[in-house]
């Protein structure tokens, strides 16, 4: 008992020294240490932070007031500045050597103003400033976002404060760069976006291609799209802001909350064009194009509105609203058979991935990071070549049912075979021809004997589906050369075109009736053609077309219905020569 007693103040003891070590750690700080070898610098919890209520307090007053209640600061630590709140920031610079320059980034292209304080060698405080609410020609730095210089003294601690005020949310960490780390960092990011906006660039030329030469309206609508979508992103990463409108303050600032909002409509009307919404449901297409002007008034009411947060209420209800209205037209689409409605479903995917993140920034879930900025762009970037690949196939597939139509009169709807007048140009053109070269050429009137017995026997649809197996036969034995249409419902006409020898035109009609009394796979044996052939020679059975098509007719009508023969043939004199063939 006094072993396990001994055993107990031992485990209590070293459980009493871990819970010190802990606490210990958890409430020690980080210490701010500028290292060029390990970049960015985050300020992390090694700054105090303070919120402002007033918004009016200078930086003499907030460095002189001793009652302030500081607390650590958090790279995840998101503030609500709206009610003109100010957050501010206290940091001490250890003593860096001064080889270097080094700048306060905050890499959020969005935020109103960052100022940053520090005391001259008199003891005064000096400060320089950035963000939305000043001209780009203000800043000590032109940048993407707000990138202020840092005081370092090799000798001493330099103590900074940073007063922000955003209007609604502000969660963006702080971060210390040097110079070389920040031209290294632009060449990258450079890179990356010049690679997304090149294919922007280059999406927008192509619809714009296909909208004229191809005459369809959707190249148009997406042309519009994919620059408002680049727009929006230029104004998020701050690449409008730096190259666009950096001078004016007011629209650098209202630009990220009214872009999206018509990139957005247009996205909507584009998908609901794609998909033929106004032809499979009006009242869909008219409640998606309402939903689309509303951007319209919307917009207005943004800009007017002093509210800040109310505009992001806004902006985020009317966000979901419309991208929910365009997936569920794509997906109601989906279902009712729409080819590319499930291409736009994986095109769309990792847009609406993106979105959320923004969505989530503005709404205050989340702080400012990588996904937050640039995950709108991998998502469209991923988007793009997809509508391009479904608007190329959409075209491509319209244009053939435009010739379709265009071709038939020319062209049976069902078997895709020329029609009868097609045939009889054709045949005009052979027998002038085959006389002027002096050559033999042949035409064959080719009937379905058995269709009747086929519809008794079996049902309307297998006789239907045996015209076309007969069709797809005929095109087998044919030559590339060879002319095959459809005369009638079960009446085919074939042109051999010349020079032919004397055993080929007596083998062409045996090889059609052969060819079609062969079973087909996955039907009975009873399921089978029984052809008649009529078979003329060109041009010495008549040079007359209709003349010929009507001696032809004539010599299949006069065939008796229980004949067993199944090629017959004219002669030069008119009369009648048959082949027998076994049915």
């Amino acid at each position: 008992m006094a072993w396990f007693a001994r055993g107990c103040r031992v485990w209590v003891a070293l459980l009493w020294l871990v819970t010190l070590g802990v606490a210990g750690a958890a409430s020690a700080r980080s210490t701010l240490a500028f290292d060029p070898a390990r970049q960015p610098v985050m300020l992390q919890d090694s700054g105090e932070a303070w919120v402002d209520a007033s918004g009016t307090k200078r930086v003499e007053d907030v460095a002189a007031d001793a009652g302030i209640a500081w607390h650590a600061t958090s790279d995840l630590k998101i503030y609500h500045l709206d009610g003109g709140q100010a957050l501010w920031i206290r940091f001490t610079v250890p003593p860096t050597p001064s080889t270097e320059r080094w700048y306060l980034e905050v890499p959020y292209p969005g935020v109103d103003s960052v100022s940053l304080f520090v005391q001259n060698a008199a003891g005064a405080w000096t400060g320089r400033g950035a963000g939305d609410s000043l001209p780009l020609s203000a800043w000590p730095l032109p940048h993407r976002h707000p990138l202020l210089p840092i005081v370092v003294s090799p000798q001493e601690p330099r103590v900074h404060y940073v007063r922000v005020q955003n209007g609604t949310i502000f969660g963006a960490p702080m971060q210390f760069v040097s110079d070389n780390y920040i031209m290294r960092n632009e060449q990258g990011m450079a890179l990356a976006l010049g690679v997304y906006f090149g294919l922007v660039v280059l999406a927008v030329m192509l619809s714009l291609a296909g909208a004229i030469t191809l005459k369809d309206h959707v190249y148009s609508l997406y042309a519009l799209s994919a620059v408002l979508m680049a727009l929006t992103q230029a104004t998020i990463t701050g690449l409008a802001g730096l190259h666009l409108w950096g001078e004016w303050p007011w629209w650098n600032d209202m630009a990220p909350q009214v872009l999206p909002v018509f990139a957005i409509a247009s996205l909507q009307l584009f998908l609901a064009e794609l998909v033929s919404l106004r032809e499979r449901s009006r009242l869909l297409y008219r409640l998606l194009m309402t939903a689309g002007l509303l951007s319209l008034p919307l917009s207005i009411y943004l800009m007017l509105t002093p509210d800040v947060m109310d505009r992001l209420r806004m902006i985020a209800v009317y966000f979901v609203a419309e991208t929910v209205a365009g997936l569920g037209v794509v997906v109601w689409s989906a279902l009712r058979g729409d080819r590319y409605a499930p291409w736009l479903l994986v095109g769309a995917a990792p847009v609406a991935i993106g979105a959320l993140f923004p969505v989530a920034r503005a709404a205050g879930l989340i702080p400012v990071g990588f996904w937050t900025t640039h995950g709108m762009q991998l998502a469209i970037a991923a988007e793009l070549p997809i509508l391009l690949l479904v608007m190329v196939l959409r075209s491509q597939h319209r244009r053939e049912h435009a010739r379709r139509i265009q071709g038939l009169d020319r062209i049976d709807p069902s078997t895709g075979l020329i029609n009868a007048a097609v045939f009889h140009e054709r045949l005009v053109r052979l027998i002038a021809r085959s006389q002027r070269l002096k050559f033999r050429s042949a035409m064959l009137l080719v009937d379905i004997s058995n269709i009747d017995q086929i519809q008794r026997q079996f049902d309307p649809d297998s006789a239907r589906e045996l015209t076309l197996r007969v069709a797809g036969r005929l095109l087998s034995v044919a030559r590339e050369i060879d002319t095959v249409a459809r005369l009638s419902e079960h009446r085919f006409g074939v042109l051999l075109e010349g020079p032919l020898h004397a055993d080929e035109v007596a083998e062409a009609g045996p090889r059609i009736v052969a060819r079609c009394l062969m079973p087909f796979k996955g039907h009975p044996l009873e399921w089978s053609a029984q052809v008649r052939v009529a078979q003329a020679l060109i041009p010495m059975d008549g040079s007359d077309p209709a003349q010929l098509i009507g001696r032809l007719e004539l010599l299949l009508a006069s065939a008796p219905a229980d004949s067993r023969r199944a090629v017959f043939m004219l002669s030069r004199s008119g009369g009648l020569h048959t082949v027998a063939a076994a049915i």
